[in-house]
């Protein structure tokens, strides 16, 4: 099976604990993982101010991951935050795997 590279950032309410936010970290990871993901790579980018407020939020913790997997798995994903009270957004983006080649 060809996997493809993603990246995903996902925003939380401002208020939501680090227990809380690993907890979601952990649960996303293993889900791409038990559904075939690969090369997991979480970041942390922090609490930021947006620039619109979403649902009366002007703040938010933005989580971004990147991995391999399949659009099941970006479907999975997409679903599991659609219905998570914690997130505000996500957007999830495929990557181009374009080398640059120096001749």
């Amino acid at each position: 099976m060809v996997l493809n590279s993603y990246e995903t950032i996902y925003i939380l309410k401002p208020d939501v604990t680090e227990d809380k936010n690993l907890a979601l970290v952990n649960e996303y990871k293993s889900l791409i993982k038990s559904n075939g993901g690969q090369n997991v790579f979480v970041q942390h980018r922090g609490r930021r101010h947006l620039s619109y407020n979403i649902t009366h939020y002007y703040d938010g913790i933005y989580v971004q991951m990147n991995y391999e997997g399949n659009g099941i798995i970006v479907n999975l994903l997409a679903k599991s935050m659609r219905f998570n009270d914690n997130i505000i957004r996500y957007l999830t983006v495929k990557q181009n795997m374009t080398q640059a080649i120096t001749i």
